[in-house]
């Protein structure tokens, strides 16, 4: 069922072949004397597009249909690197790469840095979290600070504890101390110690010989509240979390590196962190840590970047971008990125022979930087390629690719197109 369409399509292509063919002959008009229609080369042959297969030593007209036999010019062969003949040359006429603005640039060698640049979120530093816990049961009396996210200082009073056992150790003390036992002193001392007093209370204690009914708990740092366990009057039983608290002095960027450039990062790399909420603002920092695992959603590393935060300017939560600059790799073959055509399935580059002659490259593409990309194969230093108007080029070549797999398809002996040898439409000819 499906011959009767091939045979259409076939049929339909040639003919559109030949009437553009006998249009551009006759556009080109009366040649001057001593010129074929194929310039000062004499055509390779003659033939009628709808029977290709059908090859004519002298022209006229065609014995299958009522028009002109059309000339097949030959194009010069273009030399590749190395100078061996490609077969994938495409000839453009000079006015044609003039009208298309055609630029060219060339393949250079020196270093390249493999920078990668992605998002990340702030977050707190886990290694500057403190729990603030009761050593023995007792009640809560007072609270002082009562809501996650609230500010504390060093030194601040966050709660006071009422514990009998605790009251009866500070009694146990000062009577230790009226023996004046130094071994008895001292193992008080240690006792009141081993229940969460610190240095100073103790010498109040000792200076005062009142033992405090509340016994109270301090901020040691300045942060924040992350996390509240108790609640004014509540009972407390050894080991109960009353405040989880932050420092901010520093952060962590969690970033979210692509599994293609995680191998290009390593820890001690520096990197850059900028915010949104912050423009202009930089914060330097240092790759801390690389996850053991990617995150399957998003097929991405994750790496951890510490970053020094004055001021608490970077706050958790934040959306940031992350900048990483890895070490710079010395004689690398780059070529502009635009340059650089992605099929999906492969890159191509299109490097120019000479003025008029092109042909596409199947290259292996690296990092990309700025606006440059890394060259891993297929290019050699020095050579000129297309950096504008080479999908138009890469189009011609699949274009004609296409015709000579369809005429391989038809004929395998004869009907084969040799793509240096069809004529190009940029030029005029059939």
């Amino acid at each position: 069922m499906k011959r009767p369409y091939t045979f259409a399509l076939l049929t339909g292509v040639g003919l559109a072949i030949a009437v553009s063919g006998w249009l551009l002959l006759r556009h080109r008009g009366d040649l001057p004397e001593g010129q074929t229609a194929c310039g000062n080369t004499p055509p390779s042959y003659w033939y009628d597009p709808m029977h290709a297969t059908e090859h004519f030593d002298q022209p006229g007209k065609s014995p299958f249909m009522d028009m002109q036999l059309v000339p097949k010019c030959a194009a010069p062969r273009a030399m590749a690197s190395g100078g061996s003949e490609h077969p994938a040359t495409i000839e453009i006429d000079s006015r044609v790469v003039q009208n298309l603005g055609i630029r060219l640039s060339s393949v250079e060698q020196g270093s390249f840095d493999r920078g990668v640049d992605t998002v990340a979120l702030v977050g707190v530093d886990e290694h500057r979290i403190e729990a603030i816990q009761v050593r023995e049961p007792g009640w809560v009396e007072e609270l002082q600070v009562r809501a996650v996210g609230d500010a504390v200082r060093r030194g601040q009073a966050l709660a006071g504890i009422y514990s009998p056992t605790l009251l009866a150790t500070q009694q146990e003390f000062l009577i230790a101390r009226d023996s004046n036992d130094p071994h008895l002193i001292e193992a008080a001392r240690t006792r009141l110690a081993l229940f969460g007093l610190s240095t100073e209370q103790i010498a109040h204690i000792e200076r005062t010989g009142k033992p405090e009914r509340r016994v109270a708990y301090y901020a040691p740092f300045d942060g924040f509240v992350m996390e509240l366990g108790v609640r004014q009057g509540a009972a407390v039983e050894p080991g109960t979390t009353l405040f989880q608290l932050a420092r901010l002095d520093s952060v962590w960027i969690t970033a979210e590196v692509p599994e293609t450039q995680s191998a290009w990062i390593k820890p001690g790399d520096p990197a850059e962190v900028q915010v949104p909420a912050l423009p202009g603002l930089r914060f330097n920092g240092h790759v801390d840590y690389l996850y053991p695992e990617l995150t399957q959603s998003t097929r991405s590393l994750k790496v951890r970047v510490v970053v020094n935060n004055p001021g608490i300017k970077l706050r958790p939560g934040m959306f940031a971008s992350a900048h990483f600059r890895s070490a710079t790799v010395e004689n690398v073959l780059t070529v502009p990125s635009e340059a650089v055509i992605k099929t999906g399935t492969r890159s191509i580059v299109i490097v120019a022979e000479d003025g008029t002659h092109f042909r596409p490259v199947v290259v292996r593409v690296g990092a990309e930087h700025g606006d440059r990309s890394e060259i891993l194969g297929g290019l050699a230093v020095g050579q000129n390629i297309v950096v504008s108007g080479q999908f138009l080029i890469d189009s011609e070549a699949s274009l004609r690719g296409a015709f000579e797999s369809l005429a391989g398809a038809t004929d395998n002996t004869e009907m084969k197109i040799k793509p240096e040898l069809m004529p190009s439409p940029a030029d005029g000819r059939p």
